[in-house]
């Protein structure tokens, strides 16, 4: 889900600037002169931009704090962090001006001075609706935590996810790991992610082929007691030599409810892709192409 600037025009150098550094720490942003076209919904394509983002950056400069167009996108973005109980409207102060009042109890990044130190800040700050290497997902009234790690192990790739998944009505906690070791051919192509500088693009092709494997063969795990359950698989592209071996281990800890409990590994596969993909920014024209043509490859 991507980032949404409101800002007044008169700020638009320093946005495009903002916009651009957060692009490059892989943010998905929305920013109106990049988003809009000729002939668009300003309105509509606004309202839906600040439905459907993650955070809200309000640019506050004088321009901006007597705009009428940025006081309503703020009770939008107000409104939608008071239903949705979460931090999503991040302040971003350029220059000395009257913070509307409903902001003024929170922490801002502070452009004021040092263009640097504001954005350190600024990517601390969002660095949980931006991260594609770990996340929080809503599962019922529990959670569903998981993290990613990779690199290389006898010059073959590896990914590994790790997920915990908890609830206030259980009395335990379900532990998953979820290896994967490329063959050859896969680990080439990775390199070839990583010497485009797509490195971040690779490894959600990989996770686009789990979630894959999760929609063809529904993987569930049956935990009857404290000892883990293991399951192997290999996904493999037909008539290639790229492969992956895929490792699974379940376990429950935490108290002995007597009880059988059923892992949804598929579900947690899907909805890690789900989460990478409302994440992820979206690739440059140039970049699609390298992408595409890394895909292509044999």
């Amino acid at each position: 889900m991507p980032i949404f600037i409101s800002y007044s025009h008169a700020d638009r150098t320093f946005v495009n600037k903002l916009a651009a550094h957060l692009v490059k720490a892989n943010a998905h942003v929305w920013v109106d002169s990049w988003e809009l076209n000729v002939g668009d919904s300003i309105v509509n394509r606004v309202q839906q931009a600040i439905q459907e983002s993650s955070a809200l950056l309000i640019v506050l400069s004088k321009s901006s704090v007597a705009s009428e167009w940025c006081k309503k996108e703020l009770n939008a973005g107000l409104m939608r962090e008071l239903d949705e109980k979460r931090v999503l409207v991040l302040p971003v102060l350029v220059e000395d001006c009257e913070i509307p009042i409903f902001l003024r109890e929170k922490l801002y990044a502070d452009f004021r001075g040092k263009f640097d130190v504001g954005l350190k800040a600024l990517l601390e700050a969002v660095a949980k609706v931006t991260s594609l290497d770990q996340g929080r997902i809503k599962a019922g009234n529990g959670n569903i935590d998981w993290s990613e790690t990779w690199g290389y192990q006898d010059d073959a790739f590896c990914m590994e996810y790790t997920l915990m998944e908890t609830s206030p009505d259980w009395s335990f906690t379900l532990l998953t790991e979820i290896s994967l070791k490329c063959s050859e051919e896969a680990t080439r192509r990775y390199r070839e992610y990583e010497r485009h500088n797509l490195d971040w693009v690779g490894r959600t092709v990989i996770t686009e082929s789990l979630a894959e494997l999760a929609g063809k063969q529904q993987i569930d795990m049956l935990i009857k007691d404290h000892h883990p359950v293991i399951e192997k698989y290999r996904l493999a592209d037909i008539g290639s030599t790229t492969f992956y071996d895929i490792f699974i281990r379940c376990r429950r800890m935490g108290e002995d409810n007597g009880k059988d409990q059923l892992v949804h590994v598929s579900n947690y596969l899907n909805r890690i892709r789900e989460y990478v993909a409302h994440t992820a920014r979206k690739l440059s024209p140039e970049e699609k192409a390298r992408a595409v043509k890394i895909v292509s490859s044999r």
